[in-house]
């Protein structure tokens, strides 16, 4: 065939374009065949998704960045008014159809794609193929209704990046020898899932000189923990406990070498918008003077540089006092009212220093 001829045939077909729609409170495996099977078939994919703040606490912005990072060639477009009723009268049906069609001013679709019964009405609507994909749910046997109530126990039907941000991750502070270690043991035995062990002990332990390290080791030990963090993320059960991060080892560079390194710095800017709860140990326990500390008159210079240096980021906190069983009660009330991303942070009135 003439180059010419050919061009003129591939000009005059009709671009392939799908839909899908959909509220992705998670985005699972289920959802993920829907996708992945439009994009296999279809020259363009758009993904309408709804916002729900009546179905899922996480936010419109959060599962659209699902759909971006997992699937780059999608055109993404978030429904921020879109209808929030369901089922199948004739005043729903429609309402949902002109919000596409008129609203949103959505064309050119040749094929729908879902595995719900409305997967009819809107087709017909858009003038599309009704492409259902595996609608008895026999290939990918799983709901998001399923899966909300518990994460842990359908987590193999959730990509690891929707999964990390369902948990909950708390991260416990203060200087050395406040019960940091003690206390998220114990939550985590206490909450049936995992924490987070400083690494930066377990590093000291195998590199220390004269018991010091070099700025560049401590940039290793922020890296070496947010590592081992994210992969205990896929996991844990609803919260991480994590002993420690890179705030405190920013600390620590700025009081042994006078300044803190880029790479760290760049780390402990992370690590202050990383955590849904920050929770600080007082320093009034005894002070447990092993050979790799420094006196607890340090203990109580280094405890009033991390508070100070939260002020500073403006990072709400809660202090624990007492005993390990007060300190995990105090926990326990905090996380009974706690909700990830619809309580806000702890407010500052309430920080206790």
């Amino acid at each position: 065939m003439a180059s010419g001829v050919k061009t003129r045939l591939e000009a005059d077909r009709k671009i392939r374009r799908g839909l899908a729609l959909g509220k992705y409170a998670p985005f699972h495996r289920g959802h993920q065949l829907v996708i992945e099977t439009a994009l296999a078939e279809m020259d363009e994919v758009v993904v309408l998704i709804y916002d729900a703040p009546d179905v899922t606490d996480i936010p419109l912005p959060v599962r659209a960045r699902w759909l971006r990072e997992l699937y780059p060639a999608l055109q993404v477009i978030e429904a921020w008014e879109g209808p929030t009723q369901v089922g199948y009268t004739d005043d729903i049906m429609r309402a949902h159809e002109r919000y596409i069609i008129d609203t949103l001013g959505i064309s050119g679709i040749t094929h729908f794609y879902s595995s719900e019964p409305y997967g009819d009405h809107i087709s017909r609507a858009l003038g599309a193929v009704d492409r259902q994909v595996d609608p008895t749910r026999i290939k990918v046997p799983i709901s998001a209704s399923r899966i909300r109530p518990h994460p842990f126990r359908y987590r193999d039907y959730l990509d690891p990046l929707v999964y990390r941000d369902l948990i909950t991750k708390v991260a416990v502070l203060g200087a050395p020898s406040t019960g940091k270690t003690t206390l998220c043991e114990r939550l985590a035995q206490q909450f049936h899932t995992l924490w987070m062990p400083e690494y930066g002990r377990e590093y000291w332990a195998q590199h220390q000189i004269n018991r010091r390290l070099s700025a560049e080791q401590l940039v290793d030990i922020a890296e070496g923990h947010l590592a081992r963090e994210e992969a205990l993320l896929l996991q844990a059960d609803h919260y991480l406990f994590t002993d420690t991060n890179a705030l405190t080892t920013a600390q620590f560079a700025r009081h042994y070498h006078g300044a803190i390194p880029p790479q760290l710095a760049a780390l402990a800017d992370q690590a202050a918008t990383r955590y849904d709860l920050t929770l600080v140990c007082a320093a009034d326990i005894p002070y447990e003077d092993t050979w790799d500390r420094s006196g607890d008159m340090q203990r109580r210079a280094f405890q009033q540089q991390i508070i100070a240096d939260l002020k500073q980021r403006e990072i709400p906190f809660t202090l624990l006092q007492g005993t390990v069983e007060a300190r995990a009660a105090q926990v326990a009330e905090i996380l009974r009212h706690f909700r990830k991303y619809r309580n806000p942070p702890q407010p500052k009135e309430n920080v206790v220093a």
